[in-house]
């Protein structure tokens, strides 16, 4: 959906959620006084300098220098951009994310909801429906599925029927529009509609939160097309979606990595038989979308493909999808199953154990794209091992500069016979790195940073805004020439004008800007504990500090300055009386 996400939401979310479940239902943590530990998910250790703050609702590892809020946290172990970090923070509290600037409408918003709601409905009516059609349940029993995987993943039936969901759902002429707008109905003339699913298994397609977005159905007699897929409709895209995750994250609660196939029967009977890690494309080539999608959630992708000329050149796309979104730290392998196989029809025949076996030993992408190429060529030649670079080189200039392309490029130079120093030179430049909030990288452990007056009040605000309410920033420091006081004035008067908000509202106000920085350095300073009355005679005594500097600053200039005006005699004689009533 386009559309900014209101700050309001955005505040509001993260004042609802705890620091402390959020890591907890992703990472293992345990009291330790005040605050929680574990080992940090960001980098190898043996002993825990992962800590998280319930009272400043931020973590820090002292190990990496990792650090952040709640959201940020969810960024950074899910491997999620900003909105998407949102919209799985809020689908954590059952919440929907609005938009504005024109991305959000209302009306629209209502519409979706109706959508819904009716694909929920009759997802729940063709689950009713399987039970009573013999037909249906020895169709599944012949596929090996037993009634408790077919309640997983809620399979139904739709009847043999033009008009089923017509006549259950469709009463009104708004709720035929709305099934009409969820792809359940198809638009024969004006006003005059029929199912468009009949006489099928019927497979619920649901995004992350579980909601239902579309169906698959497959055909039970002879006819075309064997698979029918819900149309593109508000709530459905069918390039950005796959059959079958909701369910594996819900099985899995750490998943390593996901298996790749190209049916919802393979997804199926893969989990049945304790390989609950499989999805599906829906009818069309594994897309970028998708690929980057699971790579924010497992570091591997595992291909499967049956290994026939069809087989061979889906792999082959989806290798080419691939590329732009590898980086370091993810792998892609492929897996070809041999021929007259599917994924439902082996691992029936082999079970769990055998085909893990070949999961494991499936062709990483480096071999896969090499080997498909070297195919083409005649190696044992000069002219034949210079087309290998040749075809090779768009391929690889796709991949983000990286170990991962490093060692590509070390992998085509054995084959050709040309040293990789010398091959970089006829390659041209990748893809520029990803935006920052997409990086991996590891920021480094801070170093101690000067404490100055501005600093500790900055820091005291952004730790305990309710400072704010209780103490005013002076006029006359405006105009003073001190680094950090324009993100001081900025701080009070965001805390002053925004009502309950908490320290880790106040840093995401600030993420992606030139000061976010020093305002997570800041938030990591240990402050002394003290009550309420101690912190505010500290922040007094800070903005206290700050105007005998400015004075001070403001004095200097003025007895160095020439030709000083009438006006500017009077305010140095201010400043020399303010000086002079100054507390030793």
């Amino acid at each position: 959906m386009a559309g900014r996400i209101p700050q309001q939401f955005i505040d509001d979310l993260i004042n609802r959620v705890d620091i402390v479940d959020v890591v907890d239902s992703r990472v293992a943590l345990k009291k330790r006084g005040k605050e929680y530990v574990a080992c940090c998910p960001f980098h190898n250790e043996k002993s825990p300098s992962f800590t998280v703050s319930q009272n400043k609702q931020f973590y820090h590892c002292f190990g990496c220098g990792a650090h952040g809020t709640a959201l940020g946290f969810i960024m950074e172990y899910e491997r999620l951009d900003f909105v998407d970090a949102v919209e799985a923070l809020a689908a954590d509290y059952h919440l929907e994310v609005p938009r504005e600037d024109g991305g959000f409408n209302p009306q629209q918003q209502e519409d979706k909801t109706a959508i819904f709601d009716v694909l929920q409905k009759a997802s729940k009516l063709f689950e009713q429906q399987l039970k009573p059609s013999q037909k249906a349940i020895d169709y599944l029993k012949g596929r090996g599925l037993s009634g408790e995987i077919a309640k997983t993943f809620e399979l139904g039936y739709a009847p043999d029927s033009w008009d089923y969901i017509l006549n259950q759902l469709g009463t009104t002429a708004e709720t035929r529009t709305t099934l009409l707008k969820a792809g359940l109905l198809i638009e024969k003339t004006a006003s005059k509609y029929y199912d468009r699913f009949r006489d099928r298994i019927m497979f619920p397609i649901r995004d992350r939160r579980g909601r239902v977005i579309g169906f698959g159905g497959r055909i039970l007699d002879q006819g075309e097309p064997k698979y029918l897929n819900s149309p593109e409709t508000p709530v459905f895209h069918k390039g950005q979606e796959l059959y079958g995750l909701f369910e594996a994250r819900q099985a899995v609660r750490d998943l390593k990595h996901i298996v790749i196939v190209e049916g919802y029967m393979d997804v199926v009977a893969l989990a049945q038989h304790g390989i609950p890690y499989a999805v599906a494309t829906l009818g069309t080539a594994t897309s970028q979308d998708q690929i980057s999608k699971l790579f924010r959630i497992v570091p591997e992708i595992i291909f499967c493909f049956d290994g026939d000329a069809a087989g061979q050149k889906a792999a082959w796309r989806a290798l080419e999808n691939a590329l732009p979104v590898l980086r370091d730290g993810v792998q892609a392998r492929f897996l070809f199953l041999p021929d007259g196989e599917d994924p439902d029809t082996l691992i029936r025949k082999e079970g769990q154990q055998q085909f893990e076996q070949r999961l494991h030993s499936a062709t990483p992408l480096s071999d896969f794209m090499l080997d498909h190429l070297a195919e083409q060529v005649d190696l044992s030649s000069m002219d034949g091992r210079a087309r290998l670079s040749e075809l090779a080189r768009p391929l690889i200039a796709k991949i983000a500069d990286g170990v991962f392309k490093d060692l590509l490029l070390e992998q085509l130079s054995k084959r050709i016979g040309l040293s990789s120093r010398l091959l970089q030179q006829h390659m041209p430049s990748g893809n520029p790195a990803p935006p920052q909030s997409q990086q991996q990288t590891r920021p480094q452990p801070r170093h101690k940073i000067q404490r100055t007056h501005t600093r500790l009040a900055v820091a005291l605000l952004l730790q305990h805004p309710e400072i704010a309410q209780q103490a005013a920033l002076p006029e006359a420091l405006h105009s003073a020439d001190i680094p950090g006081l324009p993100l001081l004035f900025k701080l009070h008067q965001t805390i002053v004008q925004t009502e309950n908000i908490s320290p880790s509202v106040l840093l995401e106000r600030w993420r992606g800007s030139p000061d976010e920085n020093a305002l997570t350095q800041l938030m990591q300073w240990d402050i002394p504990k003290s009550d309420e009355q101690n912190r505010l005679k500290q922040f007094k005594d800070s903005i206290e500090g700050l105007q005998k500097q400015h004075i001070d600053q403001r004095t200097e200039t003025l007895l160095n300055k020439e030709n000083i005006t009438e006006q500017e005699k009077e305010e140095l004689r201010e400043c020399l009386r303010q000086k002079a009533n100054q507390s030793p």
